[in-house]
């Protein structure tokens, strides 16, 4: 089912970004952003696009008290002809789902969903940019915002979409970063909210995260809530390590995000004859592999920043260097790999990219 939409175009439009290679991640907004209400009675109804700017919320509403609120993350991408297109945006509207579901917030019909992401995108298509690994960055979001206080499933609530053209997310770019263990707080646990892309989760990363930059570090590795002992995320990415030639990255036990890049790497990994590892894999095992040489490689992966190179890994006063603290031969292949299809430079023998409209 595609969800009515109702466009209002903006009268005053914003001149766009002239020097693209300073874009920076998240800072600049398009024209235009999309908007649709829910309530148990109506379900949802009046989807709209309508000027950018800001949306009225109550201030009992449950986003502000009980953190009832969800996102995603996707990019639009223009390829070398014009055309706009996205990366396996299905996945993100079924994580979505998966969300709020987890949150007590409502269902979105899936194919309404990615029509209404669709929509803005090609409306707000000359706001894509054109330099190489730039792109528009896509945030949908779901907020409940029933206008009384007490703690209780939503039952009115507020799907919106939001568009920002990108560069970079690390100011490093693809080049290697610097990575702190920690070791005193936790991101999540299993049986609550960490499979799920929540604020909740962000907000509880961010002491560690601006510790970590205060004593010169990228981010975090994250250990597991219950034992401290096994490893989960890097900062707010999915993470990867080479082990001689066996691929390591941690089970989906419920605390971790199920990451859409993430999937896509352990796709190309195995067509490419990798072997790859989901499992358990505890921090002393790291270490023991960075001591005695077979950790080959290590990265992040996520929408934002495709992968990200481990240069360095700081754990009990120990600093340990990954691949002489260069970017590893396969981290590159995936690197390039993933963004020449995204881009459109590549044939998409995967199936994974989905047109949104010529250029």
């Amino acid at each position: 089912m595609k969800y009515e939409i109702t466009v209002t175009k903006t009268t005053a439009p914003k001149q766009k970004p002239t020097d693209e290679k300073s874009l920076g991640f998240g800072r600049i907004f398009t024209d235009h952003m999309f908007l649709m209400d829910y309530s148990d009675k109506e379900g949802w109804h009046n989807g709209r696009i309508v000027p950018f700017g800001m949306i009225p919320t109550h201030p009992a509403s449950t986003v502000f008290h009980y953190g009832a609120e969800i996102f995603e993350g996707m990019k639009a991408y223009r390829t070398a002809n014009g055309d706009i297109q996205l990366f396996r945006p299905m996945e993100n509207v079924k994580r979505f789902n998966n969300s709020a579901a987890r949150l007590c917030l409502p269902q979105l019909d899936e194919e309404g969903c990615l029509n209404a992401i669709s929509t803005l995108v090609e409306l707000e298509k000359d706001w894509v940019p054109h330099s190489e690994g730039t792109s528009l960055y896509i945030r949908p979001f779901m907020y409940g915002n029933d206008p009384h206080l007490g703690v209780h499933a939503v039952a009115n609530a507020t799907f919106a979409i939001i568009c920002s053209p990108v560069g970079a997310y690390y100011k490093e770019g693809i080049n290697p970063v610097k990575i702190a263990i920690e070791e005193e707080d936790v991101r999540a646990v299993r049986g609550g909210t960490g499979y799920a892309k929540c604020g909740g989760n962000y907000a509880a990363s961010l002491r560690a995260g601006q510790k970590a930059e205060q004593n010169g570090f990228t981010q975090v590795l994250w250990l597991d809530g219950v034992e401290r002992k096994y490893i989960e995320e890097v900062g707010s990415m999915n993470v990867m390590f080479k082990l001689g030639e066996t691929i390591v990255t941690p089970a989906l036990t419920g605390s971790v995000l199920p990451g859409i890049t993430r999937k896509s790497c352990i796709d190309l990994l195995k067509a490419w004859g990798y072997t790859v590892e989901e499992r358990l894999f505890s921090v002393d095992e790291l270490i023991a592999a960075a001591e005695n040489g077979t950790l080959k490689e290590a990265w992040g992966t996520g929408t934002a920043a495709v992968v990200s190179p481990i240069g360095k890994l700081y754990y009990n006063g120990v600093t340990h260097v990954v691949t002489d603290n260069q970017i590893g031969a396969l981290t590159q292949k995936l690197y390039d790999e993933l963004t020449s299809i995204q881009w459109g430079k590549k044939e998409d023998v995967f199936g994974w990219t989905y047109k949104v409209c010529n250029g």
